[in-house]
């Protein structure tokens, strides 16, 4: 049977008793032990999805086991061939697990997400650029414009569009990576013009929530949307099991 793994820790690490994790009826969670190195695991359920009374059995197990000290988590649907393999990875990735759990250790994952309110930021290119001003007001004369100008005019006011977003992003990332130990750079996505995460000491919290409330204040063109506190999950790779692909979720899924 297939093992499936929800983080890494010490093997001085003790987790609660009687804790279950994913699948239906629930596995029963159990470590594995290689060196000074545990893995929190359970048997996999066959066809695993993605649903959400699993993202939240995964999310708990991964709770309840760090209340006990550091976990490196792992992504919702992880899973290794068997438990030899899970120890043989914790043994071959040993250092680097070590450092993680000590450079992880009392942190936590802020996700910020950011779009922008388009009228605001419409608003914004067109005082900005010369050009889009100039050619607007030619067209309202007109009374519209021609078909070419209307054209002309989508297209400066996209590219536009598209270069705040980038300048956007990186303002918001500068700003906010003062008050974090790293940062990590998500994939992009559809409707997002920054998906970045950040490393946060626990003692720090509060002052990344007042830097990122300050973003806002100064950018009031951005709709800032932030998730956590959350398990570093964003720190952590590369794990010793790969996500099961499209049947779990692969290695995005999560609670949003």
């Amino acid at each position: 049977m297939s093992t499936y793994v929800y983080g890494i820790t010490a093997v001085s690490h003790t987790l609660p008793e009687g804790l279950t994790g994913v699948g239906d009826p629930a596995r029963e969670v159990r470590v594995l032990e290689a060196g000074e190195l545990a893995a929190v695991v359970s048997d996999a359920p066959e066809d695993l999805r993605p649903k959400r009374r699993e993202l939240l059995a995964h999310q708990n197990v991964l709770s309840e086991a760090g209340t006990g000290g550091c976990v490196l988590p792992m992504r919702f649907g992880s899973v290794a061939p068997d438990d030899n393999a899970v120890t043989a990875v914790l043994q071959e990735r040993a250092e680097h697990y070590q450092e993680r759990l000590a450079a992880l250790d009392e942190r936590v994952e802020y996700n910020i997400k950011a779009t922008h309110v388009e009228e605001a930021v419409l608003h914004h290119v067109m005082a900005e650029s010369p050009e889009i001003r100039s050619l607007a007001e030619s067209n309202r004369s007109s009374g519209g414009g021609s078909y070419e100008n209307k054209i002309q005019l989508g297209e400066l006011v996209a590219a536009a569009v598209k270069d705040k977003e980038a300048e956007d992003a990186r303002t918001l990332e500068s700003a906010l990576e003062p008050a974090a130990d790293a940062v990590s750079v998500g994939p992009e996505s559809t409707g997002w013009l920054a998906n970045i995460s950040f490393l946060v000491p626990q003692d720090s919290a509060e002052e990344f929530l007042a830097a990122v409330e300050r973003v806002r204040r100064e950018l009031p063109h951005l709709e800032v949307r932030i998730n956590g506190p959350l398990p570093p999950y964003s720190f952590v790779e590369p794990g010793p099991a790969e996500p099961a692909g499209a049947a779990a979720g692969g290695a995005d899924a999560g609670l949003g």
